[in-house]
This record gives structure tokens, sequence and C-alpha cells, in this order.
């Protein structure tokens, strides 16, 4: 009877113990997934090392997360790269060109990151700068949100710069400082938005994907006066690569054209000393001061006691040159303009790991799916890098990224970009060896001691694009 008894008991036991761990499994809630968008943003940030940038809200945020030190952009420009990002694929020879990218039009009939998330119970919201077009893969969203500016999206508070913002189509200064609160610019009222949500969505009780964008440091570097005090001018200089070498193709550089629009700046070649001096100065303003609206989210993040179930993630949208090769703006195949700020807070899981694999952003799709116990859907091209949460080194590590007929592959400490024809075959050639020459200036393309490596990296590109790429299976021409 005792033996009957106890067995009875340890039935009864274990059946409670499964009933236990079952009702916990799935009372579990979902995980929120807090997701900040930062426009034109570089890994110029203290996390990556840059002593000289004011950036404490994002360096606390990088001190709680999985930092990526080698993430890439897999194209240099807002439209064409959020579409990407948004939907898990890569750009095309014929899909995802440009700022004008529409991801509804060019790649139509896929579940983007946040139609995924709304497909599976989560409110979804869009705030500030997300997609280029505010009503791009409207469907996936409860509610788009932008601040409306008072005169344009350039924002500018000063007269003297609205006035020339809005004679005749022209434009005012590339940067301003307003002695204003920081509600006064758009990014502000952002903030403020974000935060509000969070409120409401702490009363509803449901999951949440809060999408927040803001747009500095875009041109025109625009921001309050406290953050322009925060640097001192006169230790800003130039980068060290500050030139345009010989052995460099003259198709890999460009005429910065985003800033040829603005007021002071010469049609072509260099800037003066002094405007360099300021665009410099200016970005910094704008990074600090974006910097602080984004501290403000997760202090209400914190405060509200959702911080414990929420991911949040934090990315610049591609690199920027501030000099670099003579450069200004995005729009070329350097590091750059491709190297971009990632970070992954998962509550409970990081704490300030940071990552050497080699990252991209198609791969965000898929590990947020991963954290959030998602199924994946049948389109990515990216792979999940939760693992490296754990300290995982991947077997083929590698990026690809591209600008119109440039092809960049980003493999060990290489760095290599094909310039191809009308017949997809390369023109011209860069091959750059972050070992010895971060700053870009050797190109060893053509040197006979890297044949073989070029090769290779070529036939990687091919491997691993294909399709995609030299023929674009999924999109037509539209020419």
């Amino acid at each position: 009877m005792k033996f009957l008894f106890n067995c009875s008991w340890l039935l009864v036991s274990i059946f409670t113990v499964q009933c236990t761990s079952s009702t916990t499994k799935e009372s579990a809630a979902p995980p929120n997934i807090l997701f900040i968008a930062v426009d034109d943003l570089r890994p110029e940030l203290g996390t990556y090392g840059a002593r000289h940038i004011k950036s404490p809200a994002i360096d606390n945020l990088a001190s709680q997360s999985l930092v990526f030190e080698r993430a890439y952009c897999n194209i240099p420009v807002c439209g064409a790269s959020r579409a990407s990002l948004l939907s898990g694929v890569r750009p095309g020879r014929y899909r995802f060109l440009s700022y004008l990218t529409r991801l509804s039009e060019e790649y139509p009939g896929i579940a983007s990151l946040p139609m995924h998330f709304k497909n599976h119970g989560y409110t979804t919201v869009s705030n500030g700068k997300i997609y280029h077009h505010a009503d791009d893969d409207s469907a996936a969203w409860d509610e788009v949100w932008k601040p409306k500016p008072k005169h344009s999206w350039r924002d500018y508070l000063l007269p003297e710069n609205i006035e020339r913002d809005t004679a005749n189509r022209s434009r005012g200064m590339p940067y301003e400082k307003a002695g204003v609160p920081d509600s006064a610019y758009l990014d502000g009222k952002t903030a403020l938005k974000a935060m509000a949500d969070l409120h409401r969505f702490k009363e509803a009780g449901n999951p949440f994907f809060l999408a927040v964008g803001f747009l500095k440091p875009h041109l025109p570097f625009n921001a309050p006066a406290r953050y322009w005090d925060l640097y001192d001018s006169t230790a800003i200089s130039l980068p060290a690569n500050y030139l345009q070498p010989e052995t460099t193709p003259e198709r890999a550089f460009h005429n910065s054209g985003e800033l040829r629009a603005y007021a002071d700046i010469p049609e072509t070649g260099p800037v003066s000393e002094n405007m360099a001096n300021k665009l410099i100065h200016g970005y910094y303003a704008c990074v600090s001061y974006t910097d602080a609206q984004i501290g403000m989210i997760l202090s209400e993040l914190e405060d509200l006691g959702l911080a414990d179930n929420t991911i949040v993630v934090l990315w610049g949208d591609h690199g920027w040159n501030l000099g670099d090769h003579m450069m200004w703006c995005k729009h070329c195949n350097f590091e750059s303009s491709l190297h971009v700020p990632l970070m992954v807070k998962v509550p409970g899981k990081t704490h300030g790991q940071r990552s050497q694999n080699i990252t991209e952003f198609i791969d965000i799709y898929p590990s947020l799916c991963e954290l959030a116990g998602l199924p994946l859907p049948d389109h990515l091209d990216g792979t999940s890098f939760v693992g490296d949460i754990n300290g995982a080194v991947r077997d083929d590590d590698f990026a690809i990224a591209k600008w119109y007929d440039g092809v960049t592959i980003i493999q060990g400490n290489y760095f290599y970009t094909e310039f191809l024809g009308e017949d997809h075959q390369p023109r011209e050639r860069t091959l750059f060896d972050h070992a010895t020459d971060e700053l870009e200036l050797n190109n060893l393309a053509e040197k006979d001691a890297y044949q073989d490596i070029t090769r290779e990296l070529h036939q990687k590109m091919v491997d691993n694009w294909g399709d995609d790429f030299f023929v674009d299976r999924k999109v037509k021409n539209p020419q």
C-alpha cells in the first residue's frame, strides 16, 4: 500500500509540475519591440570608441545590449535601405535603388517585418521616419504618425533660413543653431509622441511593435544651441582620409550632390575649411540631440515598468561621409557609407556583449522573429544573429551591399567592390585590406599578389547574390 501511495503521489506531482510548466509557458507575455531608427547615423558614438562624441543615452543602451561591431547596410540610401531591412530582402539590379523606393511597389505581396508582427497579434505603430514614404506598406501599421513641419521637412526655425527655404524652391544653410527647447524641432515632437504611446500601451496591456524614426543627423544639421555648445569647434578637424588616391577609380567617388543643394555650398569642388568645420560640428550636435530624445524614451520605458519585457533595437539606416575621401553624405561603396551602428537589447540575455561577426541589415527580420517566437516567412534572405548573444562565431561570415552598379562584399578584413558595366561584368575594382588600411587609401585590386583573393571574393559575390543581382528573377526591368 505504501508503494502504491508513493507511486500515486509521484504521478500527481509529475502531472502538477507539467501542468504548471505548461501554464507558465502559455501565459508568458510575448515580448514588446521598441524599434528605433536614426537617419544618417554613422557608428561614430561613444560605445564605438569615439570619445569626442557625447552620446550617453545610446552608450547606456549599448551597455545593456548586444552591440554589433561590424554591421553593414545593404544599400547606402534611406528609402532603399529601409525597404530592404523591413522586408528582409537584398536589393537587386532593379529593386530597391534610391531614396524614392517603395516596398509596396517594388516587392508587393510579402509580409514586411511590422506586418508579420501585426499578423501575430501585435499593435504596430510607426512614428517619425520609418519608411521614406509615410504611406508605404500602410497596411502593416495600426497607426502611422509623422510630426508636421511648420514650413518644410528641412525644419528650419531661424527666419533667415525659413525665408531662403521657401523662396523659389531653394534651401537655407546646411546647418542651424537655435536657442530653442528640444520639442521645437520635429525629432523632439517624435520623442514626445513615442512616450505618449508607451503610456497607451501600458494601459492596453497588448504586445506592441513601436517604431520610432529620428531625422537627425540628416541634413540640414539643425539642433538646439545646447547641443552645439557640447563641442569645441577649434578641436574639430577633417578626417585623415580627406583625399582621393589615384589608385582608386574615379567612379568610386561622387560630387556630394545631396549637400550641393544648400546655401553657401559651391556647385563643385571642396567646401571651405570653415564650412567643413561647421558641417562636422553640426553633425555632432545633431547626434547628441537625437541621443537625448532616445534617452527620454528609454527612461519612460523603464519608469512604466515595460523595459523588462521589451526588446529594444537601435540602428542607423546607413553611414555618412564627413569629409571621408573628400566626400559628404552617403551614396558610395566605401566603409564610411556602409558601416552602421546596430544594437539589440534583450531583457535578461544581453548585458553589453559585443559581436565581431559581420552582420547585415537583412539579418534583423529573422532575428526578431526568433527572439519573439514567431515563425519565419519563406521570402527572407537574411539569417538570425541570435546565437551571437552567447558568443557564437559564424562559419561563413560576410556581407553584400550595392550602390547602383557598384557591388561590395565584405569578408574577413577585405572590402571588395566591383563596378559593373551594362553586361553586368566588372569594369573597375577596388580591394582594401582593413587589417593594414582602415582608411581605404591603398587599392590592391590590380596588384598581382591579390588576384587569388579578388577571384575568390568575386565568386562569393556571384554565389550569394547571383540571380537576385545579376539577373534579378523577382522584379522585371522597369526600363
